[in-house]
């Protein structure tokens, strides 16, 4: 049955589609009366806490066999791809670095490209993962699906922690913290004001320097 569905911390497009019977998301993303809503996130990886998105029917899928035969159907399991970009301390990319990332039951290895991403796809539904490099020491806690978009403080909030500015939590709260992390990354990036504001210029260079 068609219904409203309001967006909760952590959820993302392709796990709530998938949570109402869709395999491919874009099929309530791009439903008419979601218009209203793919103007307000044009990225459709990145959704907030408390967007509403109309989930319509599902329609049923007929698939054309014979009677006097027996058919087996092999539902794949549900992913979703995560891309990352890996910098060191002093925020230089790390190319060419063998990685292991564990989502789940699951674990997947290889190297991060030229320009230090990797791209996996993971099951859909998991919030955490742990991505390891050991040629560096390193670890990272992932969670899933819980980047905010940019214009949000948390949004910015998490970006300046993921590229190692003491921002403090990730709480949704210009404190202090917040401010003089803005503020660094402002001295980082000149012409950029320093004035602890995360504006739209502030914005738009964060987006560029992080990726998205």
């Amino acid at each position: 049955m068609a219904c409203y569905h309001k967006v909760a911390q952590g959820e993302y497009l392709s796990l709530i589609a998938l949570n109402y019977g869709f395999t491919d998301y874009m099929t309530v993303y791009n439903h008419p009366k979601n218009a209203q809503f793919r103007q307000k996130r044009p990225n459709p990886n990145l959704i907030y806490p408390g967007d509403v998105l109309y989930i319509p029917d599902k329609q049923e899928k007929q698939e054309q066999r014979g009677t006097a035969q027996r058919h087996q159907f092999t539902k794949s399991g549900a992913t979703v791809r995560v891309r990352i970009q890996l910098k060191d301390k002093q925020r230089k990319i790390m190319p060419n670095v063998s990685y292991t990332l564990k989502v789940g039951s699951e674990v997947k290895t290889g190297k991060t490209d030229g320009q230090g991403i990797l791209e996996q796809d993971v099951p859909i539904g998991v919030p955490k993962g742990l991505l390891t490099v050991p040629d560096y020491g390193c670890a990272w806690e992932l969670q899933i699906g819980h980047l905010d978009p940019i214009d949000t403080v948390t949004g910015y909030q998490a970006r300046l922690k993921n590229l190692g500015y003491p921002v403090g939590p990730v709480d949704g709260i210009v404190g202090p913290l917040t401010r003089n992390a803005v503020m660094m990354f402002q001295a980082d990036y000149p012409p950029l004001a320093v004035d602890g504001i995360c504006g739209p210029k502030t914005q738009a260079k964060l987006k560029e320097v992080y990726g998205y």
